[in-house]
């Protein structure tokens, strides 16, 4: 079974989009230690002025070590109104915005106050609008346990994952052979995208994804999946 494990982000960019496309079973890292001013609660799209942070506040403990899945939102600053605000001024012109109310009003209602539940659940919405059939799994509600990449083989094995697939920063720590010892094969995930057509100047590519949907819907599939580049 193909497998990939990441934190859940707020609105990722497309390579996000490919290593679930390219997974039997993704497992939403959720239950590892929070990091602030990072992906996992911002993200940024383009304007006529150049790329924009969108961040969402989020309320820190003063515990040590507080877990994605424990961190709430910090509703009050009507955060949600501001991105919305902010996409709809830059993309309501985009071919296919329209299409994708659902998804803005699950993100923007204002009605979810868990971060972790709110990337998620975006995240397997725009998954399924992908037609990607893959099965989520979250590894807050699986046994597991270690630090690092003992935490990932304690999940693919948890899981039944006999072939990991990781993106390329992990080779910073990940070491191949333990993972050779509990006979889960290794692969790297390089990343490399056509540009699509896009709003505001000259391209942009590390962008969220809602930029590729609101620009391609549908088509959007074929400017991620190398073998359906030419479809």
């Amino acid at each position: 079974m193909i497998g990939v494990i990441l934190q859940p982000n707020y609105i990722p960019w497309r390579g996000y989009f490919e290593l679930i496309g390219k997974a039997d079973v993704f497992v939403f890292l959720d239950d590892v230690q929070y990091t602030p001013r990072d992906w996992r609660n911002r993200n940024q799209i383009k304007t006529k002025t150049g790329l924009q942070w969108l961040t969402i506040p989020v309320f820190q403990t003063s515990k040590f070590g507080q877990l994605i899945h424990e961190v709430e939102i910090d509703n009050s600053s009507k955060w949600f109104e501001k991105h919305l605000n902010a996409i709809t001024h830059n993309y309501a012109k985009a071919p296919y915005f329209k299409e994708f109310k659902e998804l803005l009003d699950l993100l923007y209602e204002g009605k979810l106050s868990n971060l972790s539940e709110l990337d998620i659940l975006s995240i397997e919405w725009i998954s399924n609008y992908l037609g990607i059939k893959t099965k989520f799994v979250r590894s807050s509600q699986i046994n597991n346990e270690g630090q690092r990449q003992d935490k990932l083989i304690s999940i693919c094995k948890s899981v039944g994952i006999t072939t990991y697939i990781s993106g390329p920063s992990a080779k910073n720590y990940i070491v191949p052979e333990k993972f050779e010892s509990e006979n889960i094969s290794l692969i790297y995930q390089e990343y490399e995208y056509p540009d699509y057509p896009q709003l505001n100047g000259e391209f942009v590519g590390n962008v969220t994804i809602l930029d590729l949907l609101f620009n391609c819907g549908k088509d959007s599939r074929k400017f991620i999946f190398k073998e359906e580049k030419n479809v």
